[in-house]
């Protein structure tokens, strides 16, 4: 399962942003799906996760900014990100549970680069 993420941009504070996770040749709509998160000279962080039963996690970082959901037609977990700023700069991963849920993540995106500035 090799799963691809896009949306990465430059943003500014303040701003929207979509990123969507993909599987090259899958839908994803059997897998539990979660996003990280790594910006420079720190630790990887959990986003935000999604259920094949749409139960939610998000870090408290993110919380009323940032909503993860899929789009079972497509095949597609997306992550919107409102009012961004620049400490969430970072890569953004998807990772895969093949398990339905957000605990054993067996696959993993390249990550896609997102800058807040102004």
């Amino acid at each position: 399962l090799q799963l691809v993420e896009s949306g990465g941009g430059i943003v500014q504070p303040g701003e929207s942003r979509r990123l969507s996770c993909e599987a090259s040749g899958f839908s994803l709509n059997d897998y539990g799906i979660a996003w990280f998160r790594q910006a420079p000279g720190k630790e990887r962080e959990a986003v935000s996760c999604i259920t094949t039963s749409a139960g939610l996690y998000y870090a408290d970082s993110v919380k009323g900014r940032f909503t993860t959901s899929r789009d079972n037609a497509r095949g597609t977990v997306w992550l919107q990100m409102n009012l961004l700023k620049p400490e969430d700069t970072a890569v953004y991963s998807c990772a895969a549970d093949r398990n339905g849920r957000c605990k054993d993540f067996g696959a993993w995106g390249q990550g896609t680069q997102v800058t807040i500035s102004s």
